[in-house]
């Protein structure tokens, strides 16, 4: 544990320290979208193809997050950091060396390795450092740095491969790396558990495998490579997987992730729905490069000025957020904002040829705020009732199922477009915009639905997450 002179040092240092290290992944993500058309052609393949490159980052996210919190126990989260950013460096520069798409797909698994060690460490070092009226500011501190990356990875992605060569995107994050690794070494705070409960080894293989194999049925089936009975089977073989974890944990001493844990109520909320919430949000970033490049016939610079008013939105009016929760309360702002997210996606069906550009800045904007206040307020009320003791387990099973989320949620608009496209590949702009509205519209109205869900919640629920002062009813 550090001295208190260390502890107020990271109070002050750590934000600063976790914001690298969030500029780096979002930096990454957000420039490899807006190349997605460009890296396709090059090689060599569909644009909806590509999404095998952002699934696996994430799916590797999801896989090897639960074990995070076991290996910043056993090592230091000081460490673990340390090591994650160099991991996730080497596998940005082995993207961009990357010459065919089954080296990439590779490479990008390695950067979620490292990536799957940053997040989670950070946010459990910001948990353990800072006290619970305080956590929401801290957090949504370190989100305004970390929104630079959205805010200038698209331009920047657009100008590299406009003007460069897309390999450049993934050569970026270098110099990052170097940095962070540095701060980290110097200035993180070092928590570990004197003792460590044992791995288990059973429950990441089931686990790991599970969820795996559910992405990979979903990407074929986008690809109609395999028959229908094929399909069936490995998706019953994946939801047996992921069954057999679910009972394995049950009767675990030391389980991988502590289902036991979603008999919390407001944690239980707060994971399905962020979930479900992500699943319509996580395929946009995909899906709209592709709608205003092959649809809209932009470039790429231009289709990666119409991206920045999202992050551009998220950052400016993240100071609000506290305030917004502790006037209205967890409840109200979730029910509604999930509703009005849905809404907005589904508004991105009149996005067409000659559709004004201040219309869709001005939507692109709108779903920038309501964004950033979904993923800020469910963050921060997984903690809501949970014990000091199960503060990280609680961190690994959030951080998990986002990154699952969004990983299902590029996947499954990827295979709503190409069953919308009736199976054509390579369709022009006429027939990509035809099969990204209806996208819209059916992931749209799943969001709406899922405003449903924040209604199990009580109106005083995750006050004490907003400061001082109960949340009104």
């Amino acid at each position: 544990m550090p001295t208190t002179l260390r502890l107020e040092s990271a109070k002050r240092l750590l934000p600063w320290l976790v914001a690298v290290a969030f500029f780096m992944e979002s930096l990454d993500t957000t420039i490899l979208n807006t190349a997605v058309p460009t890296i396709a052609d090059a090689l060599g393949i569909a644009p909806l193809s590509m999404k095998a490159a952002l699934t696996s980052y994430t799916l590797s996210l999801a896989v090897f997050i639960p074990i995070s919190g076991w290996i910043a126990d056993r090592f230091g989260t000081r460490s673990v950091f340390f090591t994650a950013i160099g991991v996730f460096s080497a596998g940005s520069l082995l993207c961009g060396l990357s010459v065919n798409m089954p080296m990439l797909v590779a490479a990008r698994i390695l950067q979620g390795c490292g990536g799957a060690m940053m997040m989670p460490v950070g946010r459990i070092t910001m948990v353990r450092t800072f006290p619970r009226s305080e956590l929401v500011r801290a957090m949504s501190f370190v989100a305004i740095p970390g929104l630079i990356g959205p805010l200038i990875g698209p331009l920047a992605g657009g100008l590299i491969v406009g003007f460069l060569h897309w390999r450049m995107i993934f050569f970026v994050n270098l110099p990052m790396g170097a940095l962070g690794m540095y701060f980290v070494f110097k200035y993180m705070p070092d928590y570990r558990s004197e003792k460590t409960t044992p791995l288990d080894l059973v429950g990441l293989i089931l686990f790991g495998s599970g969820i795996a194999l559910l992405s990979y049925v979903l990407e074929i089936f986008g690809e109609h490579t395999l028959d229908t009975k094929s399909v069936v089977f490995l998706l019953c073989l994946s939801v047996a997987l992921l069954v057999a974890y679910a009972v394995h944990a049950m009767g675990s001493e030391f389980p991988l992730l502590k289902v036991w844990l979603f008999r919390v109520r407001t944690f239980r909320v707060a994971i399905v729905g962020s979930f479900a919430t992500r699943l319509g949000l996580g395929g946009l970033p995909f899906l709209l490069p592709l709608l205003y490049q092959i649809g809209l016939g932009y470039t790429p610079v231009q289709s990666g000025l119409l991206i920045m008013p999202q992050p551009l939105a998220a950052m400016s009016l993240k100071v609000l957020m506290p305030r917004i929760l502790k006037r209205f309360g967890y409840r109200r702002v979730l029910g509604a904002n999930t509703a009005a997210i849905g809404v907005l996606i589904i508004l991105f069906m009149t996005v067409g040829v000659g559709t004004p550009l201040v219309q869709i800045v001005a939507m692109a904007f709108a779903l920038g705020f309501f964004s950033s206040m979904q993923f800020t307020a469910v963050n921060t009320l997984v903690f809501a009732d949970l014990s000091d003791a199960d503060a990280s387990p609680g961190s690994s099973i959030a951080s998990t199922v986002q990154q699952m989320s969004m990983s299902f949620g590029v996947a499954l608009s990827s295979l709503l477009a190409a069953l919308y496209l009736g199976g054509e590949h390579r369709p022009g702009p006429a027939g990509m915009i035809s099969g990204i509205h209806w996208t819209f519209l059916t992931v749209g109205l799943m969001t709406i639905g899922t405003s449903f869900m924040f209604r199990r919640l009580k109106p005083t629920d995750g006050a004490a997450m907003s400061g001082p002062g109960p949340a009104k009813p």
